[in-house]
C-alpha cells in the first residue's frame, strides 16, 4: 500500500514465531529421524501446493524454511520464484543458492518443480547427515559438483539411516530430472511408504481358546 499522508509505500508481512531450519540443523534441534521426516513432510506438502499453482520456488534451502510453534513448516522467500506462465525471468540466468541448486539451475536452463525437488533432496541429505551434499571453498567448484559429481553416500556420514530413506534421497538428487520424482506429492508418498516400513510389526493376536467343556460322568461298570 501507500501512506496517504506521506506517499511512502509500505509492505505488511506476517510476523512468524519460531526459528528456521538452518538454525535447527546447526543447533541439532531435530533429534530423531521421525522429527526430521515430519519437517520434510511439511516442506513437500507446501511445495506440492505451490507447484499445483504453477509456482516454482527456485531457492529451497534450510534458511528459507521456517519452523513455527508445534514445528509447523512454512516455506519463505519467494523472491526468486518463477510462475510457469511468466516470461519475466529469462533462461540462461543462474539464480539460487549453489549448495542446493539443481543441475539445470546451475546451467541456466529452464526449471520446473523437479528442480525444487533436487533442492529439497539436498536439504533432506543435510538434515540426515549434518553435511551438505555438495561442499567446497568456492562457488564455481560447488557448481561443478552439482552438475558433474555425485554426492557422497548418505551412509558415509549416517550409517543408521534406513535403506528406504536413503533411496528417496538418492532419487531426488538425480542429475537427470526425468529420473527424479515427478512431483512433490510423489516424493512425499515415497517417504510415507519408507516410514511405514520402519514401523514395528504387530503380531496378530492368537484366536481365543475354546471354553473348557465339563468332564462327562464315567458310567458305572
Amino acid at each position: 500500500g501507500v501512506d496517504a499522508a506521506t506517499g511512502m509505500p509500505w509492505l505488511a508481512m506476517e510476523l512468524l514465531e519460531g526459528t528456521d531450519l538452518r538454525d535447527a540443523i546447526d543447533s541439532e534441534l531435530l533429534k530423531t529421524l521421525d522429527e526430521k521426516l515430519d519437517v520434510m513432510d511439511g516442506i513437500l506438502a507446501a511445495l506440492d501446493y505451490a507447484h499445483a499453482k504453477g509456482v516454482v520456488h527456485r531457492d529451497v534451502k534450510p534458511a528459507n524454511i521456517h519452523l513455527g510453534p508445534g514445528r509447523q513448516v512454512k516455506i519463505m522467500d519467494f523472491g526468486l520464484a518463477r510462475v510457469n506462465t511468466s516470461e519475466m525471468t529469462q533462461d540462461g540466468i543462474v539464480l539460487g543458492t549453489p549448495n542446493y541448486m539443481s543441475p539445470e539451475q546451475a546451467l541456466g536452463d529452464k526449471v520446473d518443480g523437479r528442480s525444487d525437488l533436487f533442492s529439497t533432496g539436498a536439504v533432506l541429505y543435510e538434515m540426515l547427515t549434518g553435511h551438505k551434499p555438495f561442499e567446497s571453498d568456492s562457488t564455481p567448484s560447488v557448481l561443478f559438483q552439482v552438475v558433474h559429481r555425485q554426492a557422497p553416500p548418505v551412509r558415509r556420514w549416517a550409517p543408521e539411516v534406513p535403506t528406504g530413506i536413503v533411496a528417496v534421497v538418492t532419487r531426488s538428487l538425480e542429475k537427470d530430472r526425468e529420473k527424479r520424482f515427478a512431483s512433490a506429492g510423489d516424493m512425499r508418498a515415497a517417504i510415507a511408504v519408507a516410514r511405514q516400513a520402519l514401523a514395528p510389526a504387530v503380531s496378530p493376536k492368537a484366536p481365543p481358546l475354546p471354553p473348557l467343556r465339563p468332564a462327562r460322568p464315567v458310567p458305572p461298570p
